[in-house]
């Protein structure tokens, strides 16, 4: 039979983190919201909230000091997060830290400099991945990491740039991909670990974006590393990107949710209240039809997306399930605003309310971490090659 109850300690963590949500994360936004992130001692002092409960590093691996709560669980906090617009994109680095997969590949040596102290709180790091020919696509990628023997051992000389990336002005050190040999595609893309100061490496123009996020271009002239500063074995690059990639698409699932729940209970809570020639709107059959929309394609959204996790969970793959995470919820999310935004008429454009501002995050969402048609790709490739279990709930 199956079971679609959420354990008890998972109701229990999402519970306290709602709590958390409402009475320290809310009362800031309107200080923060249209911001692009919270200022240092602000952050600082949630942090030290945050670890105080127990919060801190909830989601990651107990053997290396994480909470192991998982997927699942991860999803039910970001989706209590989500709802708080304190700022766009960087409330979750309250609860934990902004790490990906990349770092549990390293050696002994590198975890030591590099993820423990992520893990810690006391390093930041940033995913330099897109540039501007080549997002989705490894072949197109023109940085490049040329090997040299020099006399105090092997090294690789780093040229080219990486745009959008967010968090680049304030990392301790970049992941940075690059290729490492001629041959197109993934098979020659490799990752290294970049330390902030390191010379030839430099921040280029900060892009304002429609959305309160403003990530920086990242620009390699002659950067020289030591060959240890690559992550896993030459070419693995694109498997380790890929691996953060997935888990990244699965998380816009539940930020996707919380949003997009909020903006729902604001659309009902208003229909109920405003009156037009003597009714009040929740009484039209407009608004009655836009809310019921919005309630099946939230429903369907939390259940793909808690069914990716719980795969996810169960050590299966779940990479075609990310990317319909990805495409579904994001979806859902800037329909379900744009509703919301007409059910309340002209005040759902100002900004005294948050939903313009979650109308701007939705709408970009469509593009970051992989438009919304890269990822129909993804799921028709995987489908058509008869090789998906997607087909199979337990597959």
């Amino acid at each position: 039979m199956m079971d679609f109850a959420i354990p008890e300690e998972l109701r229990m963590l999402r519970d306290s983190a709602r709590r958390f949500v409402q009475q320290e994360l809310l009362p800031l936004e309107p200080l923060y919201a249209n911001e692009a992130d919270i200022p240092d001692d602000v952050r600082a002092r949630l942090q030290a909230r945050a670890k105080a409960l127990g919060f801190w590093a909830f989601d990651l691996p107990e053997a290396v000091g994480g909470g192991g709560v998982g997927y699942l669980g991860m999803c039910l906090v970001f989706e209590e997060l989500a709802r708080c617009t304190v700022p766009s994109f960087r409330a979750p680095t309250v609860f934990t830290p902004y790490l990906g997969s990349v770092l549990f590949s390293c050696t002994p040596e590198q975890q030591q400099k590099y993820l423990h102290p992520v893990i810690a709180g006391d390093k930041r790091t940033c995913f330099a991945l897109t540039e501007a020919n080549g997002g989705s696509d490894p072949s197109q990628m023109r940085t490049m990491a040329v090997l040299e023997q020099r006399a105090d051992g092997e090294h690789y000389r780093i040229n080219g740039n990486k745009i959008f990336i967010t968090g680049a002005d304030k990392a301790d050190f970049v992941q940075l991909f690059a290729r490492t040999g001629e041959d197109k595609g993934a098979a020659e893309v490799s990752c290294f670990l970049i330390d902030r100061g390191t010379p030839g490496m430099r921040l280029g123009q900060n892009f304002e974006l429609m959305s309160p996020d403003r990530p920086w271009e990242l620009m390699f002239e002659d950067v020289c590393v030591p060959a240890s500063q690559m992550v896993g074995r030459r070419g693995q690059g694109w498997e380790l990107a890929r691996s953060f990639l997935d888990v990244g698409r699965l998380i816009h699932g539940p930020k996707a949710i919380g949003r997009a729940e909020r903006a729902l209970e604001m659309a009902i809570d208003y229909a109920r209240q405003r009156k037009t020639f003597g009714e009040p709107l929740a009484n039209r059959q407009a608004i009655q039809w836009m809310i019921a929309d919005a309630s099946v394609e939230l429903n369907a959204a939390r259940l793909m997306t808690y069914h990716a996790a719980w795969k996810a969970d169960q050590g299966m793959n779940f990479h075609v399930e990310a990317s319909q995470v990805k495409l579904y919820a994001d979806d859902m999310y800037l329909r379900v605003v744009d509703r919301a935004i007409q059910i309340h008429g002209g005040m759902g454009l100002s900004r005294e309310l948050p939903l313009e501002l979650m109308y701007r995050d939705a709408r970009s969402r469509t593009i970051t971490e992989g438009s919304s048609e890269m990822q129909r790709t993804i799921i028709a490739r995987e489908m058509l090659s008869g090789k998906s279990g997607v087909n199979r709930v337990s597959g």
